[in-house]
């Protein structure tokens, strides 16, 4: 009787409390894993999305994609390329340690640091100073109109929990080196902190009591699960195993949103699906052309291009779920222009005549370096192509692996690829985040993830123009030469821009928002 009593008593006051407010655990699935749990060894959207819930910068973005303070509550330009910033008040780390400007100073240094993947986006910064325990002085090279939008990604880690633990420097994401303590833990100010860490099985989070921040969450533990075969991710879902899953396969859609209970959620993405090609090196690392890369020849490049039927892709293999584009960067990103976001027509005679006068008659063999557990419909797009290839004679061979190794192969320091699928998404939503990223000839800190090694005087000098412009109307008219420019160079062969999709129980609200970040502070399961 007392027992049921109890019970009683207990549904009662769950009635009686909002739904918001009632604590729940959240289970997800994925078909790739977090590279690592140090924010400073990738610059992927997948590894930044998750350790955004742990690790928090000076400023963030909120579910509208609108600048607001974070670590940071006010800043204020002192000079053209100096910013002041106010840090947030009474904010500890996890382990209970108090947030300071010597934080934010030394994680400027690790973030810069040689073997860092995370240099581009700070490109500009000359110098951070401490000012006293709660204020910085951020010192640009030049007058940066986008400063703030670069700050984004720049998680501050804890200097004592660095140094206390051998890691006041990443390492770089490689089975071969000797891993980093912060490559399997983490411990930042956000509002969950790490309890699990299994690679390719699951990570677990768990509600932070100490977050300085009012939480619009219900949510006390994330799990998330890796399920690399698509048929047992929506299995999980179906069965109630799961809250959500991404990614969704396409095949699947109709079915799942025509399941009772579960819903679909889908939103255009910045991020941008293109093949890079390796225009650096005097032979080619992956094909059967020796003594010269054939690539460099404009004509192959221009054939390749002729050859992709990319509208074909976006109707058969992407249903309809992405933008063809031949620009690095699609609707929503400042600079994209619709009038000069046009394909070249395929063309298969055109295209095996440029490879012909080109020297190659008969086409080649070129190893094409595709992920298969990343992008939406990744290894089929890759297979396709590799189909549309052979039509002009070209002999590819697909290499396709998961992202952990793809990446390690394609991205610094190894560049090991001659022909190679990536995505992206520009973390300012600013072209000049692609040109300096990806497009930028390699100097150490501009074109970090210029795994094809492209390089334009034009392009790097246009890129330091955009990059202080502040005249807007001037500053777009300069992005758009870029896009002449490297489209007649065939930098790059630009895809699509896909289209988010994940699908959820229906009782579950999250922020789905254009940059695919999964941002766990806005999960409410009622």
């Amino acid at each position: 009787m007392l027992t049921r009593l109890l019970s009683s008593a207990a549904i009662l006051a769950a009635l009686a409390t909002p739904l918001a407010s009632q604590a729940a655990n959240f289970r997800w699935a994925n078909d790739g894993d977090v590279g690592a749990m140090d924010p400073y060894t990738r610059q992927e959207t997948v590894q930044l999305s998750f350790l955004a819930n742990i690790y928090e910068p000076l400023v963030r973005w909120n579910r509208e994609l609108k600048l607001e303070p974070a670590l940071a509550v006010s800043w204020e330009q002192t000079s053209p390329t100096v910013w002041r910033f106010k840090l947030r008040p009474g904010v500890k780390f996890q382990d209970g340690t108090p947030f300071t400007a010597e934080d934010v100073v030394f994680s400027f240094g690790r973030i810069t640091s040689p073997n860092s993947e995370m240099k581009a986006p700070l490109g500009v910064l000359k110098e951070m100073r401490k000012v006293d325990d709660l204020t910085v002085d951020v010192e640009t090279k030049l007058p940066d109109p986008i400063l703030l939008q670069q700050l984004t990604n720049f998680f501050i880690m804890s200097k004592a929990w660095c140094e206390a633990h051998n890691a006041v420097s990443p390492t770089w994401i490689d089975a071969t080196k000797e891993e980093n303590f912060s490559n399997r833990n983490a411990m930042g100010t956000g509002p969950f902190r790490l309890t699990l860490r299994e690679p390719d099985r699951r990570t677990i989070v768990e509600k932070n009591p100490a977050w300085w921040d009012k939480a619009e969450f219900n949510v006390d533990r994330v799990e998330l699960d890796i399920i690399g075969s698509a048929s047992t991710r929506v299995a999980g879902l179906l069965s109630g195993e799961l809250d959500m899953i991404y990614t969704v396969p396409v095949q699947d859609m109709d079915r799942i949103e025509k399941t009772p209970g579960l819903k679909l959620l889908q939103t255009p993405e910045l991020r941008t699906i293109y093949f890079g090609l390796d225009l650096a090196r005097d032979e080619l690392l992956k094909s059967d052309v020796k003594g010269k890369n054939p690539l460099k020849d404009l004509r192959v490049r221009q054939a390749f291009t002729m050859a992709i039927d990319e509208p074909l892709i976006a109707s058969r293999i992407m249903r309809g779920q992405a933008h063809p584009s031949f620009m690095m960067w699609g609707p929503g990103v400042n600079g994209y222009n619709a009038a000069l976001d046009k394909r070249p027509a395929v063309d298969i005679v055109k295209a095996k005549q440029l490879l012909a006068d080109a020297g190659y008659p008969n086409g080649f063999r070129l190893t094409l370096d595709c992920p298969n557990d990343r992008y939406t419909g990744d290894e089929a797009i890759c297979t396709a192509v590799v189909s549309m290839l052979a039509r002009i004679g070209m002999k590819i061979d697909l290499n396709a692996q998961t992202k952990g190794k793809h990446f390690g192969e394609i991205n610094p320091p190894r560049y090991n690829t001659s022909f190679f699928m990536l995505g992206w998404t520009p973390a300012t939503y600013d072209a000049h985040n692609v040109l300096f990223s990806l497009l930028g000839t390699r100097n150490g800190t501009r074109g970090e993830l210029n795994d094809g090694g492209y390089s334009n005087p034009k392009i790097d000098t246009l890129i330091d123009q955009i990059g202080i412009e502040t005249d807007q109307a001037k500053r777009n008219k300069l992005i758009d030469e870029s896009i002449t420019i490297l489209q007649q160079d065939v930098a790059v062969i630009p895809l699509h821009q896909q289209v988010i999709v994940w699908a959820s129980k229906n009782n579950v609200s999250v922020a789905q928002m254009a940059d695919n970040y999964f941002p766990y502070r806005y999960i409410v399961v009622k």
